[in-house]
């Protein structure tokens, strides 16, 4: 059975720092290009994130540019999202996602594999 499982979420601070974490297990997403994606209360899941199978490529949302930081350990099959300067709108559920095709940038409408999410909420 093919797991992402996301971990790293809680409560913090406004200028606070979080890192997640996804682990993948029961496949190797070694040649997927994985990300993270958001979803606030009321809103459309958006893409934060994204990286390419082999860690060279990388794109981030607006918002998360200069903040945020995608990696990953393809030995680990494991991808991290560090999260810098939180701000009270990055409050969200945060889902990792690995996209259906090889050698591809992940999408919302590509993505094949999800986790089932981790809460971020950033307080003022």
């Amino acid at each position: 059975q093919v797991q992402l499982v996301e971990s790293g979420g809680g409560l913090v601070q406004a200028g606070d720092s979080l890192r997640l974490s996804c682990a993948a297990s029961g496949r190797t997403f070694s040649r997927h290009g994985m990300g993270w994606f958001r979803q606030a209360p009321g809103k459309e899941r958006e893409l934060v994130a994204a990286i390419d199978w082999s860690g060279a490529v990388r794109s981030y949302a607006a918002f998360a540019k200069g903040r945020f930081t995608i990696s990953r350990d393809t030995a680990k099959n494991t991808v991290y999202l560090q999260m810098n300067s939180l701000k009270p709108e990055d409050t969200a559920v945060y889902f990792c996602a690995a996209d259906r095709r090889e050698r591809a940038m992940v999408t919302l409408s590509t993505a094949g594999y999800w986790g089932q999410g981790t809460q971020v909420t950033v307080s003022s």
